[in-house]
């Protein structure tokens, strides 16, 4: 019998993650880790931990049992009880983009985001098929004062959607009324949610070996109240982090542990994902190329140093440095987003929407990688072998030179047993030139119009949304 193919997929061996591990500890334990928040550093030195100024150094003993009380699984509840989501091990749980200033129409103009912008993204993953997760900034709503934006963003994504959502990390004040928005959508005091993971939100490290005020402050607050945290590094290879990917991965493995650490001592048993969309930096611009080769290479190693640690892992899904929904950005975004899946990230984090090296979402861009989404999850789905799908007794029906069409087989599963595309054509040339020679992004544009048109808000307790309504106008006039 043959032997099964190696896979070729850039992969660490088990020396490679423990060397990783070790030259981890050696950068925590000797370098250190500055936190430029001072409750996090009370909180370190409360608990035995070596501060000098605002380093903390970490020994590997600590980190262990941190690492000992994160939970592997948990999971994370929706307003329609229907929507939870499991994130563990073997979970595959997407969410959109995050963090754009910018979008980008079809015709590659760009411009400032809004809030209908934004709410137009949280109804189109509502009505997604594809995106599990709501997210926070799918585009910074620039029409709105910067530092109380949030108030609408995490209304809407309550409001407009009733699948699980993505909180403000913009500062410890934004988590804290985000919690109290969450804690009224699920009917009670902030109570209700103590323990009940019903946010999720982003705690991004600042490389090299550095935690900010808002960050710190914000992952003390969310695990405080025992909501989980993505505790994610995004090193630029190059730049902020070693040039070689074996220093860069070690560097941003003591950023999360750092991270982790902090908010296990917070509150032990704080559900936290590993995250990662570290990249190389391009050496002609200094910029981050998050569509270069080494990004999927990355996310193999990420989701390996995950499992090693027996913890959930994020990663980018369909990242890209095009300015447009083309050719390239088709390219670069299903190489890191199939990565991501097929070396088993447990949250996706970007998974529709970005073009610009983060900078820009778009709207025909979220409908393509919605479909290649759709694409991935049919790709991994194992091949039934039974007696019926063996199908022998249709095998010789048919005989030597026959047709299956007409197969009573063949009619019953027509439109359930292969992938139909959504916008992707089929069509043979003739009927798609006289049909107007429409190009993907073409159909994308007018199936995201018809989204949009077709959308219904789900049902709300009218005094949730009436009470949602008075927090913000109260914190907005507080802050006049």
């Amino acid at each position: 019998m043959a032997q099964q193919a190696n896979d070729r997929m850039q992969t660490l061996t088990s020396s490679g993650m423990m060397q990783i591990h070790d030259a981890s500890m050696d950068i925590l334990a000797r370098v250190g880790v500055v936190f430029n928040h001072e409750e996090s550093l009370s909180i370190f030195k409360s608990r035995g931990f070596k501060v000098d100024g605002k380093t903390v150094y970490m020994a590997e003993e600590k980190i262990r049992q941190a690492l000992a009380s994160a939970p592997t699984q948990f999971c994370l509840s929706a307003r329609n009880p229907d929507k939870n989501v499991q994130i563990d091990s073997d979970s595959f749980v997407t969410a959109p983009g995050y963090g754009a200033p910018y979008v980008i129409e079809r015709t590659g103009e760009r411009r400032p985001g809004s809030l209908p912008d934004y709410e137009n993204f949280c109804k189109l993953v509502h009505t997604s098929k594809q995106i599990d997760v709501n997210g926070y900034l799918m585009v910074e709503p620039c029409d709105r004062p910067a530092k109380l934006a949030y108030l609408d963003m995490v209304s809407s994504n309550i409001l407009l959607c009733d699948k699980p959502f993505m909180c403000s990390t913009a500062s410890q004040k934004a988590v804290e009324d985000s919690l109290e928005m969450a804690a009224i959508a699920f009917g009670g005091e902030s109570q209700k949610i103590q323990d009940m993971p019903v946010v999720i939100g982003l705690v991004n490290s600042r490389s090299p070996l550095q935690f900010g005020h808002e960050m710190a402050g914000s992952l003390i607050t969310l695990a405080g109240r025992g909501q989980p945290c993505i505790v994610s590094s995004v090193v630029m290879a190059g730049l902020t982090g070693p040039i070689k990917l074996a220093g860069t991965l070690a560097l941003q493995n003591a950023e999360i542990l750092a991270g982790l650490t902090l908010a296990q001592l917070v509150r032990a048993g704080t559900p936290v994902v590993y995250g990662s969309t570290s990249a190389p930096i391009d050496m002609k611009t200094a910029a981050l190329a998050i569509g270069a080769p080494e990004l999927s290479m990355i996310i193999a190693a990420t989701a390996k140093m995950a499992r090693f640690y027996n913890l959930p892992c994020r990663c980018g899904g369909g990242l890209t440095d095009a300015h447009i929904p083309d050719a390239q950005a088709a390219l670069e975004s299903a190489f890191s987003l199939l990565t991501a899946v097929r070396n088993g990230s447990n949250f996706i984090l970007h998974a529709c929407g970005i073009l610009s090296s983060f900078m820009s979402i778009s709207y025909e861009k979220f409908i393509l990688d919605e479909e290649a989404l759709a694409m991935i999850r049919k790709m991994i789905s194992p091949v039934e072998v039974s007696d019926d799908t063996l199908s022998l007794s249709s095998i010789e029906d048919v005989g030597i030179g026959g047709q299956f069409l007409t197969q009573s087989k063949t009619i019953e599963l027509c439109w359930s047993e292969f992938f139909i595309p959504a916008v992707s054509q089929r069509k043979n040339y003739s009927i798609w030139h006289d049909g107007g020679s429409k190009r993907i992004d073409e159909i994308a544009s007018e199936y995201v119009q018809r989204r949009l048109s077709e959308y219904r808000k789900p049902d709300c307790d009218p005094e949730i949304a009436s009470r949602l309504a008075e927090f913000v106008a109260k914190r907005k006039q507080e802050a006049a």
